[in-house]
C-alpha cells in the first residue's frame, strides 16, 4: 500500500511530465493559432493549470514544512534559555537567601561572648525516635562532644558523637536532651526535656512558681554546657495538678527544627587556654 504522501508526489510528477510533453509537441512551427492550435490550447491548458497549481502546492507546503522546522528549533532554543535563566534565578534566590542567614548567625556571633564555630547540617536522622541531624564540622575543626549548638533564635542542641571532619547533634526536642533553663519572669528553674510533635517539656517546676503561658524561658548555664541567657522556647501550656509538688509546662522551642540548615557550636576553651589566662 502506497502513503497519501507518496501518491500525491508521484501524481505531480505525472502531470509535470504530461504537461512538457504537451507543450514541446503542439509547439511546434506548424502548429498555428487556428484550427489544430487552438484545439490543443484547450487540450493543454488544463493541463498546465493542474501543473502550475500542482507545483504551487508542492512549493508551499515545503516551505511551510522548512517554517515549521526553523520554528520549532528557536523554540526549543527560546526554551532551554528559559529553563536556564529560571535555574539561575532560583540558585540567585538561594544565595540570597543563605547569605541572610550567614548574616544573622554573624551578628548573633558578635554578641555571644563564647568561641563559635559556623557550621552547616548536612543530613537528617530518618528515624522517627531519635532527633539528630549531621554537621560538617569535626574534631580538626575544634569541635568536641557536649559543645553547645545554637542559633539565633535559641538553643538547637549539643553535640554527642565527633568524628574528624563530621558531628552528630542531639536536638533539644528529642526525648533525650536535657536543658537547664529557667523562666525569664520569675526565675523558676527546671529541665527542658524533648516532648512529642515538636514541643518540649519543662520538668520539675515546683507549683509554687507562677508559670503562665507565652512566659519565655532560658537557659540558666547550670548545666555546664549551654550558656546562660540562651533563649530556648516559650510556655504554651501549663497545668497545675492538685497533687505534687512540681507543675506541667510544655514549652515550644523558638528554633523552628525543620527549616535548620546553619548552626553555630559553642567551643569550649581548652585546659591550656585557661593555664595562659591565670
Amino acid at each position: 500500500m502506497f502513503s497519501k504522501k507518496m501518491v500525491m508526489i508521484v501524481g505531480v510528477i505525472v502531470l509535470i511530465a504530461v504537461n512538457i510533453i504537451l507543450i514541446s509537441v503542439f509547439n511546434r512551427r506548424y502548429i498555428s493559432y487556428y484550427g489544430p492550435g487552438r484545439i490543443a490550447i484547450s487540450i493543454v491548458a488544463p493541463f498546465q493549470k493542474a501543473s502550475s497549481t500542482s507545483i504551487r502546492f508542492v512549493r508551499d507546503i515545503w516551505r511551510h514544512y522548512f517554517f515549521l522546522v526553523n520554528a520549532a528549533k528557536e523554540n526549543e532554543e527560546l526554551r532551554k534559555d528559559l529553563n536556564r535563566a529560571f535555574e539561575k534565578s532560583i540558585q540567585f534566590k538561594e544565595f540570597k537567601l543563605s547569605n541572610a542567614r550567614l548574616r544573622n548567625l554573624l551578628n548573633f556571633q558578635k554578641n555571644i561572648t563564647d568561641r563559635v564555630l559556623a557550621a552547616e547540617v548536612i543530613g537528617k536522622d530518618p528515624s522517627p525516635w531519635f532527633k539528630t541531624v549531621l554537621i560538617d564540622k569535626g574534631k580538626q575543626d575544634g569541635v568536641e562532644k557536649g559543645m553547645a549548638v545554637v542559633i539565633p533564635e535559641g538553643i538547637a542542641g549539643q553535640t554527642t558523637e565527633v568524628s574528624a571532619h563530621y558531628s552528630k547533634v542531639l536536638l533539644i526536642i528529642d526525648h533525650n536532651s536535657a536543658v537547664d533553663a529557667l523562666v525569664q519572669r520569675d526565675r523558676a528553674r527546671g529541665i527542658i526535656k524533648g516532648g512529642s510533635a515538636g514541643q518540649c517539656l519543662f520538668k520539675y517546676v515546683l507549683r509554687k512558681h507562677d508559670v503562665m503561658v507565652d512566659d519565655i524561658v532560658v537557659s540558666s548555664g547550670l548545666d555546664g554546657v549551654f550558656p546562660k541567657g540562651l533563649s530556648v522556647g516559650y510556655v504554651s501550656g501549663v497545668i497545675k495538678p492538685k497533687s505534687g509538688i512540681f507543675q506541667e509546662v510544655t514549652v515550644t522551642p523558638y528554633v523552628d527544627f525543620e527549616k535548620l540548615e546553619e548552626v553555630l557550636v559553642v567551643l569550649t576553651p581548652k585546659k591550656h587556654e585557661f593555664e595562659q589566662e591565670k
